[in-house]
């Protein structure tokens, strides 16, 4: 390779991780904690998440498996997600707040872009250092303005991009370790509506906003028993984004004005902090022959600790509080995959997974209308030339049915949420992936 032509890709590296940056904070979405980020992982529904090593990407999901790869590598995806999850009204929602279902929930019309940036270097044969930048956290809705939960959210963004700077060690043939700093730069934007209660008015608005950084770490180990069978474990810890904000008013009445002014919530300080959950990971990668493999994958994580909060005023005639505390479960992730070789340049990539749900199944929060799923992944990568591989992901995520039943102590017309009481019918998103792996 000419050092022209390394210039350029390792020109093309650096503005692809400033992109990707870019993206992650301005349009990641779709969940909340996702396998989805740029790389092959959609295609195998993440099987092997631990325990693949094959590219750069190992980086982020287990740094032990970059003492597997040589020289310097680079990986760099784009992807486009289109998400269906749409609100379907029940009777016995408050008549007074009308029908709108809120349109498809997030991203623009359901369209959310993303994408990510990996970059491994062996120092020695038996020393790595590598470096990512992803956005595979967070959730970004925008309802229709007159939707029936409006007082409930109408727009919000939780989003974290993770930059995390990485080491490995093989401690012989068959052990490698890896260990990384994972500072994750947080941006939360929260708008909800306000019920005036007097139809003159119309709706009010309340806003909280605010961006950090939080820090945590990453490590791994990777130990291979036989040639051709890789067992991965990685750990990541809980990030704490400690968000805290203004809360911004705009358009309420004088009557409500000095009721918040008098209980000191018109302009208070609101803590919004939120621990992006410690998660632990187990995976197997073995080869059956020379062109098949299999995956699997067994993980936790510690959602029970999430400490999200819902925004907003339950009742105008005695304002008490500006956020509702939310409460989630743990959840269980256990994925199969396959990987066939059809040629010496050609692979194909298969996997489905199931991710068990963070909310009470049968009462989700407008907030985060996302719960259990199904994955099913296929895709192809093509060993272009020694130094060049690239592939592409077609991934299927399946949330069924989840329903929401809120309920308020006053109706709309006496300046209460009212009760919101339907369902997101037959919630699914598509993921497509395209990515390149250099090796310089």
């Amino acid at each position: 390779m000419t050092e022209v032509r390394k210039a350029v890709l390792r020109g093309s590296a650096t503005a692809a991780i400033a992109v990707t940056a870019l993206i992650a904070s301005t349009a990641q979405a779709g969940g909340l904690l996702l396998y989805e980020f740029g790389t092959a992982e959609p295609g195998v529904a993440a099987a092997g998440y631990a325990a693949r090593a094959q590219d750069a990407s190992t980086a982020f999901t287990n740094p032990a498996g970059m003492t597997k790869l040589d020289g310097t590598q680079v990986l760099l995806g784009g992807q486009l997600m289109w998400l269906n999850t749409q609100f379907s009204v029940d009777g016995a929602t408050s008549p007074g707040l009308g029908s709108g279902d809120g349109g498809r929930a997030f991203g623009s019309n359901g369209y959310v872009p993303g994408g990510g940036a990996f970059l491994t270097h062996r120092v020695s044969p038996d020393l790595a250092l590598g470096f990512a930048v992803a956005g595979n956290f967070g959730s970004m809705l925008d309802y229709e303005d007159d939707w029936v939960g409006r007082y409930r959210v109408q727009d919000g963004d939780l989003v974290g991009v993770s930059v995390m700077p990485s080491i490995a060690y093989r401690v012989h043939d068959k052990l490698s370790l890896g260990a990384g700093i994972n500072g994750m730069y947080g941006m939360f934007d929260q708008q909800v509506a306000i019920n005036n209660a007097v139809p003159s008015l119309g709706d009010g608005r309340l806003e909280i906003e605010d961006n950090t950084w939080g820090w945590g770490g990453n490590v791994g180990v990777l130990y291979e028993p036989t040639p051709g069978t890789r067992l991965g474990l990685t750990y990541t810890s809980e990030i704490e984004l400690d968000f805290s904000g203004l809360a911004q008013f705009s358009g309420i009445g004088p009557i409500l004005t000095a009721l918040l002014q008098s209980r000191g919530l018109l302009d208070a300080r609101v803590d919004v902090g939120a621990k992006v959950p410690q998660q632990l990971m187990g995976s197997v990668y073995t080869e059956i022959d020379d062109r098949w493999a299999l995956l699997g994958n067994v993980g936790w994580q510690d959602w029970s600790e999430f400490g999200e909060v819902e925004i907003g005023i339950d009742s105008t005639q005695n304002p008490v509080s500006l956020t509702n505390p939310l409460s989630f479960d743990d959840t269980w992730h256990v994925a199969v995959g396959a990987q066939y070789r059809t040629s010496n340049q050609w692979k194909v990539n298969v996997g489905l997974a199931y991710d068990s749900g963070f909310q009470d199944g049968s009462d989700v929060s407008p907030l985060f209308p996302v719960n259990s799923a199904w994955r099913f992944g296929a895709g192809g990568e093509r060993q272009a030339r020694e130094s060049f591989k690239w592939g592409f992901t077609t991934a299927l995520l399946y949330g069924g049915n989840m329903d929401v039943d809120k309920r308020s102590t006053l109706p709309p017309v006496l300046g209460g949420r009212g009760n919101l009481v339907g369902s997101y019918d037959q919630s699914l998103a598509v993921v497509l992936t395209v990515y390149g792996n250099w090796v310089l």
